[in-house]
């Protein structure tokens, strides 16, 4: 099961550690926020390492839509309510100089970058998209309300974004990563302050980024709470169907349709992790429904970090920890979110001031609804009487039936029916025989 970024696409091969290092700034973690780390920190003159478990880009960044946009859903209106205009405006500039920054990088990329319009829309609820649509209006957003799709399903409103953009991230990554400092293959075993053991070696770091998409180290930010995942699907199908720009719905499910060369790429059916869920059947009757005859040649399942209220977790670990950052919780929209990242955990390295740094600081209030949801989930997962528990803080692992896997429904764990880890924070595979 390849996603069809996988297909065609040859990343650099890197070296696992063999040594001990000393650095200025370690990044653990390399997808694509951890690449655009280090592609930054290098192209500023900081001395860097980033060290990846396994591939670089194999996990979260090689299952995405690969969206480049600040739309995201119905964020904004969001972002107004709980914490005024202003955020919400500065939410929306940051994501737009992400795309700016994608767009100027790829010009000289062969990574299929294509300037598009973006959509979100409602299958039912008309007000809701009005309101939304209030919203950017009162921020300042050149967005358009329409009421007519070029899409097989029978949208009844929905807000338009010009200028956003798609690409291929795999291309892309396999272009800006040949000259970075990155070993692979090379798990973090232990943390001690700033002091990484990486395969029984040493990595002394005066700072350290982790960008390992769910936070794995416990003692700091609780962000075993403060976060959750979320798992989602994909198809991509061979498709003659006319279909410009790229769409979502307003629901949780996340109905998304995009185009990538002769494929229409169709996602949705999200779920909490470790829930119960149809996978893919539930897209492919869609796919047999609105795009009947079309052949179904590539799916893949992913998982988004997704926080208290809806904004990422940028900056200092934790308020105690000032050489520790992160980057994680990207809601789904991982490209623009990494970008944003990026730039703005190198200039806290650097000493630079960004006007971000709040909005997206992750030791802002927990006080939102979600965090009794999580912890009640969390309270659940610990006191469920199952033999099978996660190594990330005991929670039961549940069978998943359609992907063959043990998944953790507390914080998003996720091992082979072997017991061997495919998705953390989990940072080990189970220690029992299944």
């Amino acid at each position: 099961m390849n996603s069809i970024w996988k297909e065609n696409c040859d990343i650099p091969v890197f070296p696992a550690i063999d040594k001990d290092i000393s650095t200025d700034v370690l990044i653990i973690g390399g997808g694509i926020c951890g690449i655009l780390c280090a592609y930054m920190l290098q192209k500023n003159n900081i001395d860097y390492v980033l060290v990846e478990a396994e591939r670089i880009c194999s996990k979260t960044t090689a299952n995405t839509t690969a969206k480049i946009t600040s739309q995201h859903g119905m964020i904004y209106g969001k972002i107004s309510k709980n914490l005024g205009i202003d955020a919400a405006r500065l939410y929306y500039e940051a994501n737009e100089n992400a795309i700016k920054k994608f767009k100027y990088l790829c010009k000289d990329i062969d990574c299929n970058f294509k300037e598009t319009d973006s959509y979100v829309f409602t299958l039912n609820d008309k007000e809701k998209i009005e309101k939304e649509y209030s919203y950017l209006r009162e921020i300042g957003i050149d967005a358009e309300l329409i009421y007519d799709f070029d899409i097989p399903f029978d949208a009844k409103c929905g807000i338009k974004f010009k200028k956003q953009a798609s690409f291929n991230p795999l291309k892309f990554i396999s272009a800006i990563c040949k000259n970075l400092i990155i070993y692979e293959n090379s798990r973090v075993g232990e943390m001690i302050g700033t002091q990484a053991i990486v395969n029984g070696h040493k990595i002394s770091a005066n700072k350290v980024i982790v960008a390992t998409h769910f936070p794995f180290i416990n003692k700091h930010g609780l962000y075993f709470l403060k976060m959750y995942q979320h798992r989602s699907y994909a198809l991509a199908l061979k498709s003659d169907y006319d279909l410009n720009g790229m769409y979502v719905n307003d629901t949780k499910y996340g109905l998304s349709l995009r185009r990538y060369g002769e494929y229409i790429i169709l996602g949705g059916e999200g779920h909490r992790t470790g829930k119960k869920s149809e996978a893919w059947q539930g897209l492919e009757r869609l796919a047999n429904k609105y795009f009947p005859g079309d052949k179904i040649v590539y799916k893949w399942a992913t998982q988004d970090c997704m926080t208290l209220d809806g904004i990422p977790y940028i900056g200092n670990y934790s308020r105690c920890t000032p050489d520790l950052y992160v980057a994680t919780g990207f809601n789904k929209w991982g490209m623009t979110s990494s970008m944003v990242a990026a730039e703005l955990l190198c200039d806290l390295i650097m000493g630079k001031d960004n006007k971000y740094k709040d909005l997206f600081s992750p030791s802002r209030s927990m006080l939102k609804p979600q965090l009794a949801i999580n912890t009640l989930e969390a309270l659940g997962g610990w006191l469920s009487f199952t033999k099978k528990r996660c190594p990330h803080l005991g929670c039961a692992l549940k069978w998943n039936k359609f992907e063959h896997s043990w998944d953790c429904a507390c914080h998003g764990s996720r091992f082979k029916e072997n017991g061997d880890l495919l998705d953390g924070p989990a940072n080990n595979s189970l220690n029992d025989k299944l």
